[in-house]
C-alpha cells in the first residue's frame, strides 16, 4: 500500500514538472517583474530578475557612535581650523544649533554653507588613542550596488579599518584597511583594487590610497563596489549578464556584497607628521560631513518592492515566498524546497516558485468554478467531495474496482485521465484558465 502510495506521489510530480515547462509566466520566468526601459534600439522589455531598485540605503539606517560620548561639544572645546591646522579659535559646542556637529549631520543634505558634519572631540588625552567606531544598521539584509563613499571634513585618517556584518552585528568582517602606512599600521603590503582580479576579487586589502593628510582637495574615502563588478561586467559595466551570472552561480560572491550592518573603525586621526604635535592637540580630531552607501534590499530575487514601514525595511514577496528577505515559503506551499530566485537563464532568468504542498490540499479540496469533484460527485464545505458510488479519490477520480484489481481493461479511463489533471491544478493552485 505504501509503496503504490509512494510511486502515485512520484508520478504525479513527474507530471508536475511537465506541466511547469509549459506555464512559464506562472512558474519559470519573471514576466511578472518586467519593466521598459530605453535603450539605443528603442523601447524594449527587461526581464532581469525580481529585485528592488538600487537607492541610498542611508535615509533608512541608525547610526551609534562608540564610545558613545565621543561628539565634541560637551562640554565645548575649540578645535583647530581645517585648511590651517595652527589656526585654533573654532569652537564646538553641543548646546548651540550653530555650533554643534551631532552624528545625524553624517547624512543629511549637502550644499549649505558652510557645510555640515559630524565632529569627534579632539586628541586632548593624548597618548592614549583616539578611536571611534561608527556602527550603520539597517536591521535588513541589503545588496550593495555601488561604492560606499566617505566624505571628511578633517584630515582624512592615518588608521582605519570598514567592517561588515551579515548576522545584525553579532559578528564582524573586515572589507578593507585603510593607513599612511599599512605595513606599521597592519603588518600588510598596500594594495589597491586594480591589483586584483577575478581570481582574487574576495581579498582583503590594506590600501594607502586613501589616507592622506591636511589636503583640501583630498577628503574622500571609497570602498570600490563598481571596480569589483568591472572584473566581470567590464570597465564600463556594459555586461551586466556576465556579472549576475557569476552572482548567481557563486555564493561567496554575492555574500561579499551582501551586508546588514557597516562598522567604520577610526583608529588615529590625520597627523600629517610622523610625531605628533603634544603642543597642539586640538589639531587631531575626525570629522566627517557625508556617508553614502547605495544598494537594495536582499529579497532573494522575489520581490520588486521593498517598503519602509514603521522604521523597519521589508520585501513586498512574490512567488508564494515569504519572511524579512522572502527567504522562505509560505504556510501550504512547501512542495519543494524554498529555493531563492536565479538570474539564469539570461535574459529572463528561473523564478523558482513555492509550490502547494500536497498536505494542504485538503484545506480547500473543491470549489464549484476551478476544482471540480468528477464523476458527479458534490463538494461539501470545500474540504471534501462526496463521491458515489464506484468512485473514490480526493475528487472522485478514481474508479473503487482499482483498488479490487478488478477493472477492465477500459473501464473508467476518461474519467481517470481528466480527474488527474484535475488533481494537478488542485496541487499546482493554477488558477487562470481552465485546462479543460
Amino acid at each position: 500500500m505504501y509503496l503504490s502510495r509512494f510511486l502515485s506521489i512520484h508520478a504525479l510530480w513527474v507530471t508536475v514538472s511537465s506541466v511547469m515547462q509549459h506555464y512559464p509566466s506562472v512558474w519559470g520566468h519573471y514576466d511578472v517583474c518586467k519593466t521598459q526601459i530605453y535603450t539605443e534600439e528603442g523601447k524594449i522589455w527587461d526581464y532581469m530578475a525580481c529585485q528592488p531598485e538600487a537607492t541610498d540605503m542611508t535615509k533608512y539606517l541608525k547610526v551609534k557612535l562608540d564610545p558613545p560620548d565621543i561628539t565634541c561639544g560637551d562640554p565645548p572645546e575649540t578645535f583647530c581650523a581645517m585648511g590651517n591646522p595652527y589656526m585654533c579659535n573654532n569652537e564646538c559646542d553641543a548646546s548651540t544649533p550653530e555650533l554643534a556637529h551631532p552624528p545625524e549631520l553624517m547624512f543629511d543634505f549637502e550644499g549649505r554653507h558652510p557645510s555640515t558634519f559630524w565632529q569627534s572631540a579632539t586628541w586632548k588625552e593624548y597618548p592614549k588613542p583616539l578611536q571611534v567606531n561608527i556602527t550603520l544598521s539597517w536591521s535588513k539584509t541589503i545588496e550593495l550596488t555601488d561604492n560606499i563613499v566617505i566624505t571628511f571634513e578633517s584630515g582624512r585618517p592615518d588608521q582605519m579599518i570598514l567592517e561588515k556584518s551579515l548576522d545584525y552585528g553579532r559578528t564582524w568582517q573586515p572589507y578593507q584597511y585603510y593607513a599612511t602606512d599599512c605595513l606599521d599600521a597592519f603588518h600588510m603590503d598596500p594594495k589597491s583594487v586594480k591589483d586584483l582580479s577575478q581570481h582574487t576579487i574576495l581579498e582583503i586589502i590594506c590600501t594607502e590610497e586613501y589616507s592622506t593628510g591636511y589636503m583640501t582637495n583630498s577628503k574622500i574615502i571609497h570602498f570600490e563596489i563598481k571596480d569589483r563588478f568591472a572584473f566581470f561586467a567590464g570597465p564600463r559595466l556594459r555586461n551586466m549578464a556576465s556579472l549576475y551570472g557569476q552572482l548567481d552561480t557563486t555564493k561567496k560572491l554575492k555574500d561579499f556584497f551582501t551586508i546588514t550592518d557597516l562598522r567604520i573603525r577610526l583608529l588615529r586621526p590625520a597627523t600629517g607628521e610622523i610625531f605628533v604635535d603634544e603642543q597642539h592637540l586640538a589639531r587631531y580630531f575626525y570629522a566627517i560631513s557625508d556617508i553614502k552607501v547605495y544598494g537594495r534590499c536582499k529579497c532573494n530575487l522575489h520581490a520588486t518592492v521593498c517598503v519602509f514601514d514603521n522604521n523597519k525595511l521589508s520585501c513586498e514577496c512574490e512567488h508564494n515566498t515569504t519572511g524579512p528577505d522572502c527567504g522562505k515559503c509560505k504556510k501550504n506551499y512547501q512542495g519543494r524546497p524554498w529555493s531563492p530566485g536565479s538570474y539564469l537563464p539570461i535574459p529572463k532568468g528561473t523564478a523558482n516558485t513555492c509550490i502547494p504542498s500536497i498536505s494542504s490540499i485538503g484545506t480547500n479540496v473543491c470549489d464549484n468554478e476551478f476544482l471540480h469533484c468528477q464523476n458527479g460527485g458534490t463538494c461539501h464545505n470545500n474540504v471534501k467531495c462526496q463521491c458515489p458510488a464506484g468512485y473514490t479519490g480526493i475528487l472522485c477520480e478514481k474508479l473503487r474496482c482499482e483498488e479490487a484489481g478488478s477493472c477492465s481493461s477500459d473501464s473508467g479511463h476518461g474519467a481517470r485521465a481528466q480527474g488527474s489533471l484535475t488533481l494537478l491544478v488542485a496541487l499546482l493552485g493554477i488558477t487562470g484558465p481552465r485546462l479543460f
